[in-house]
């Protein structure tokens, strides 16, 4: 069966399944099969719409993350020392690898980097 025409909800051929579902119509279909000699018509409908938020990516365990510790916090700071951290006082934060910082409790201490947009431009 091969597809020969997909359309967008307004296009002509698909108006009459428009004004029956509305908004639920995403996209008409036509399929013609050699075969059997036959053209079929296919709708692809919304039957359910739920909040969805995507799955972050996994970090990996070897991957060096800033974890934020105060200034106050002494016993934090040895420990993340003592795991291999290393400060970086342009981040202001604790450089550690995932897997440490895990072990230590720290991950809801991460820090999301920070991306620019003005990378690579000219003129800035």
């Amino acid at each position: 069966m091969l597809n020969t025409r997909k359309l967008a909800p307004g296009q002509k051929g698909t108006k009459r399944l428009h004004e029956q579902f509305g908004d639920r119509l995403l996209c008409v279909r036509y399929r013609d099969d050699d075969q059997l000699q036959k053209r079929f018509k296919t709708v692809e409908l919304i039957v359910e719409e739920t909040a969805w938020t995507p799955p972050t990516a996994p970090i990996p365990a070897t991957a060096i993350v800033g974890v934020r510790v105060e200034l106050a916090e002494v016993e934090l700071q040895r420990k993340g020392k003592q795991a291999g951290g290393r400060w970086n006082p342009t981040r202001r934060l604790w450089e550690i690898r995932y897997d440490q910082a895990a072990r230590l409790g720290l991950k809801s201490r991460i820090e999301k980097p920070k991306v620019s947009d003005t990378t690579n431009r000219e003129g800035f």
